[in-house]
């Protein structure tokens, strides 16, 4: 998993409050089980028209905010069903960071998983975060995971707090697996043991 360190990029306002997992992917996307490649359906039923053509007025489309690698939204982001391809489509697309007042528990769970910070803010930095995020390509926000803050294009900041030890797992991008295999000499020291102390099995 990617380390998420320190993180600055255009931040992209989406001021709806109870964005579902449904919304974030759509179902149509679920089929597949690989983590890349889901950018494209993130937000699909918003991003595009019918046909198939972009919506020219939702956030993500806008020239300023294609790039956006940190996301500003209403509150209870992440609800609904508890589908791990919302992340990944978040992932996938560069969405490295979520900034809300509040977000699902799976939702929230499934982002440290995948190395996007979910940050919790009350809802006047919210409302603060948000209006740096409408100024487009100019809503430059840097989010310093190390010192737990947030800095934004006038110098202003927020300060945040996180588990220490889903922080710790970010900064050095570990995932589950990547847990598990710190643990190697330890496990491969059991299996021997085990083996000897149970030639039978």
């Amino acid at each position: 998993m990617e380390k998420f360190v320190k993180l600055t990029g255009v931040a992209a306002p989406l001021p709806v409050v109870n964005v579902d997992t449904d919304m974030i992917i759509p179902k149509d996307y679920l089929k597949t089980i690989k983590r890349t490649g889901l950018g494209k359906g993130l937000f699909a039923e918003a991003r595009y028209n019918q046909d198939g053509t972009e919506n020219p007025d939702f956030v993500l489309n806008k020239p300023a905010y294609r790039n956006a690698k940190i996301l500003v939204a209403g509150d209870n982001f992440g609800c609904g069903s508890s589908r791990e391809h919302a992340p990944w489509a978040l992932a996938d697309f560069g969405i490295r960071c979520v900034i809300s007042t509040s977000f699902a528990d799976i939702f929230y769970n499934n982002c440290f998983k995948n190395g996007i910070l979910p940050i919790i803010v009350s809802q006047a930095e919210l409302d603060a975060l948000m209006d740096d995020a409408e100024r487009g390509s100019n809503a430059v926000v840097t989010v310093d995971l190390e010192n737990q803050e947030i800095s934004g294009p006038d110098g202003g900041s927020v300060k945040f707090t996180i588990d220490a030890f889903r922080r710790h797992c970010l900064l050095n991008g570990l995932d589950d697996i990547s847990l598990t295999l710190e643990k190697g000499d330890s496990i491969a020291s059991y299996e021997s043991k085990l083996a000897a102390e149970r030639p039978w099995a």
